[in-house]
């Protein structure tokens, strides 16, 4: 059997992946709070977790694998959307769930085992508050439960800060019902106007940390293999999923892992720059989702992820050679180094290396094998990829150029270009020729009577 290493953010070090049962390796990874659509920057932890549930399930069997992954659909981001829009609240998280479940879709993602969503586990989340004021951990205050920091001596041990450190900081929410500035919130009061439910403190809803320790407790049981999600939620959300699961004496996570973040051109994405987009913003511009993937594997998921025009379509050019390649290979297989660069942590851009390499040796078995296995190819070549020939098409604009050279009237090249451009061509012309590049949105048929 492959051995997998994973890096562990817990004990900051590569180790070999030994799961507690191995028929029945067991995944959790934080989903989307579902009031909107999903930016580019929450497609990389699913495209990075979806990548290794398929290692997992290949190297332990389909059915030895249990992934989970959430949907908050309790939160005041949605409480303000349905606010502001008018819309009820279950009307617009079940409009955002599915937008996610598509577009998560599109850019290759399998769905987890299980999805569970916050509000059907809201008597578990209360079963384990009481245990934790039963247990000295939480109290009540204000119609509040609140989670008491410093009764748990290892807080701070994933993200490896001290308690004195965050407080001096961190986004600590100060409040005068609290007994420290630490404590976070488990169960919170509700207005008429916003979503609650009964408790023993009151009508209210629970915190966002108390829903995955009750989530992944309900489905995973005591102890379990991996948790994943961004380097963003290491602090607090990760931090205090471990305190309070511990604390109510369950066991939690042996493998930690966390993907680095995305920027947009070397800057960090924001509406203010102009350069935060969603998935579907790129999909409805033509981007297809292989492409997306395409440029998210391609940096390993430890290191921050750079997406630019330049890579999407290097991206795009480099999958149609490959579709090109494999589309009448008779079968697949895996290549085992594109196993072994996944099993060692997931490390997707040496997995694309390989897949370069077959190409050029036209290994098209393996590379069709290599393709499926990282989420790139399903059972039929994308309806995008288009097969017609450039060939004709560049030896002419090339020969119009030349005679163009000689004459100096480029009026002819200038309507060539045009026309390549308004058909979905990217014209580029250097001094050794002319490469006439498909887009997305490449049409065929606007080529006709240009030769």
């Amino acid at each position: 059997m492959t051995d997998i290493k994973l890096y562990n953010t817990k004990t900051r070090k590569k180790e070999v992946f030994a799961p507690i049962n191995a028929d029945d390796v067991q995944m959790y990874v934080c989903g989307p709070t579902v009031y909107d659509r999903a930016h580019i920057g929450n497609a990389r932890p699913v495209i990075v977790f979806d990548t290794l549930f398929r290692l997992l399930r290949h190297v332990y069997g389909e059915e030895h694998v249990t992934y989970v992954r959430n949907f908050t659909d309790v939160d005041d981001k949605i409480n303000a959307r349905a606010a502001e829009s008018g819309r009820s609240i279950g009307e617009i998280t079940e409009e955002t769930t599915q937008w996610y479940l598509d577009d998560m879709a599109a850019v290759g993602a399998l769905e987890p085992t299980h999805m569970p969503r916050a509000t059907a586990y809201i008597t578990q989340m209360i079963t384990m508050i009481e245990e934790l004021i039963a247990k000295g951990h939480a109290y009540e205050a204000a119609g509040h439960a609140l989670f008491r920091v410093r009764s748990y001596k290892e807080y701070g041990a994933l993200s490896g800060r001290s308690v004195d450190d965050m407080i001096a900081g961190a986004r600590v929410e100060v409040a005068p019902y609290k007994e420290d500035p630490m404590d976070f919130v488990l169960w919170k009061p509700s207005s008429e106007d916003q979503p609650g439910w009964e408790s023993p403190w009151g009508r209210g809803r629970p915190g966002w940390h108390i829903e995955c320790s009750a989530m992944a407790y309900d489905l995973l049981g005591d102890r379990f293999d991996i948790h994943g999600g961004g380097n963003d939620l290491q602090f607090p959300h990760h931090e205090n999923e471990i305190a309070q699961s511990t604390c109510a004496g369950h066991g939690f996570a042996n493998y930690w892992m966390h993907n680095e973040m995305l920027q947009v051109e070397g800057k960090k994405m924001s509406k203010s720059l102009g350069n935060f987009f969603t998935v579907r913003d790129l999909l409805d511009q033509g981007v297809p989702g292989e492409v997306i993937r395409f440029v998210m594997l391609s940096t390993h998921y430890r290191k921050p992820m750079d997406w630019t025009e330049k890579k999407r379509v290097e991206a795009e050019k480099t999958l149609r050679k490959w579709y090109g390649q494999v589309e009448k290979a008779d079968a697949s297989r895996v290549s085992e180094s594109v196993v072994a660069a996944l099993a060692d942590d997931l490390n997707t851009a040496q997995a694309i290396t390989v897949l370069h390499g077959l190409s050029e040796l036209n290994e098209t078995q393996g590379l069709k094998g290599g393709l499926r296995f990282l989420g790139l190819l399903g059972d039929d070549i994308p309806s995008w990829v288009n097969a017609t020939d450039m060939s004709a098409y560049e030896t002419h604009m090339l020969e119009v150029r030349q005679a163009a050279m000689q004459t100096k009237d480029f009026s002819e090249v200038d309507r060539l270009k045009a026309a390549f451009i308004e058909a979905g061509l990217e014209v580029r012309m250097s001094k050794d020729g002319v490469e006439l590049v498909p887009s997305a949105g490449f049409d065929a048929a606007k080529l006709e009577g240009l030769l």
